[in-house]
């Protein structure tokens, strides 16, 4: 039932076979590794996967008017602070 030694050189294929053998739900594992995962371990997860926000056209297009540190430039900030300057 429980392959150790799978377990000991592959984890991952490990927690694979627990799946495909039905030991456990592909949810209950997904729920498992994120509370395990820290939140930047989590996020980098999703980038690498191209699975984060900035992967989706529709969010890029809503910020494309944005610098990427989306502050105002300088000029901006004058402005804002004194209109006539």
């Amino acid at each position: 039932m429980f392959d150790e030694v799978l377990f000991r050189k592959d984890p991952r294929g490990y927690a694979i076979d627990l799946v495909e053998q039905g030991m456990v739900s592909p949810a209950y594992l997904l729920e498992a590794c994120l509370s395990y995962m820290s939140t930047d371990s989590v996020r980098d997860m999703l980038d690498s996967n191209e699975l984060s926000p900035r992967f989706d056209e529709d969010y890029q297009d809503e910020f494309d008017e944005f610098d990427d540190d989306r502050q105002p430039d300088e000029a901006q900030e004058w402005a804002d602070f004194d209109p006539d300057c």
